[in-house]
């Protein structure tokens, strides 16, 4: 879905249990992990303390194990309008990696192509992705800091997983942080830190003005293109109430009615046979 909100309520299920429908993601407990093999374990243990699947993010090189990608996002997918593509590809892990959303491949300058999972991959093309695109020395660590990380801590996880590492990050309710800081801690999880960062989320239903659009699609569109694209989304939405469908569909008519000008900005539209 191309809108964003900051979307903090959520429910969980642990051993059965349904968590309060209140899930107040407040805060984000982060940490890099070295090696692949940790990460199911640090995730089945988020879980079963209450966290959304929808509220896990992991980010890494180097998978080697039962990983397949159905789609590979280049770097100019993500400076000229990624989520025109489908955003973040689905795939299969096997383990715990397979219950988290939106798993796909993505170009990070100065960190190359990395497999993320959860919802930082897609605020990466989304919300954040304009500190991407706006520089070409941005990376991971530009994208951090715009979500509310400290940079230093952000430069820290950018060498890690350029490196090999894997990051992983949990959206948890601020009285619960210290909880869950030990929590990956004793799973083995190094550089832990605590940030009043949450990740924005796909708005679900209909998109009402152009504030709606994350600033990755407003930024690629004229004025006349958004009003294209608000429109032909909530057309395709209220037909199929699907929000994906609806994104391709709205891209589908900028495709049809402007081309790219030398900035990627969908601006001049087409000229009428």
């Amino acid at each position: 879905m191309q809108s964003y909100t900051e979307d903090k309520t959520s429910q969980a299920t642990v051993k059965g249990k349904k968590m309060p429908e209140a899930y107040l993601a407040e805060r984000t407990v982060s940490a890099v992990f070295k090696e692949e093999e940790q990460l199911d374990g640090v995730i089945r243990r988020l879980l079963d303390r209450g966290v959304s699947r929808e509220h896990i993010s992991v980010m890494g090189k180097n998978f080697q194990s039962k990983t397949k990608i159905a789609g590979f996002l280049t770097k100019k997918d993500v400076i000229l309008g990624g989520l025109r593509s489908g955003a973040i590809f689905g795939s299969l892990f096997g383990s715990f990696l397979g219950l988290l959303t939106g798993v796909g491949v993505l170009f990070i300058p100065f960190v190359g192509a990395v497999v993320s999972a959860g919802p930082l991959g897609a605020v990466l093309l989304g919300a954040a992705s304009g500190a991407i695109a706006g520089s070409a020395g941005a990376g991971l660590v530009s994208a951090l800091v715009a979500l509310g990380m400290p940079e230093d801590k952000a430069t820290i996880y950018q060498t890690r997983v350029e490196a090999g590492e894997f990051l992983v990050m949990a959206e948890v309710p601020a009285d619960r942080a210290g909880e869950f800081q030990l929590l990956l801690e004793s799973a083995g999880g190094e550089e832990i830190a605590i940030s009043e960062m949450t990740l924005p989320r796909a708005a679900k239903g209909r998109c009402e003005s152009p504030a709606d659009l994350s600033p990755e699609v407003r930024s690629h569109l004229s004025e006349s293109a958004q009003k294209t694209f608000i429109d032909r989304y909530n057309a395709a939405f209220d037909e199929s109430n699907d929000s994906i469908q609806a994104e391709h569909a709205a891209w589908e008519a900028i495709h049809q009615e402007y081309e790219e000008d030398e900035s990627g900005v969908w601006t001049k539209p087409l000229a009428k046979v």
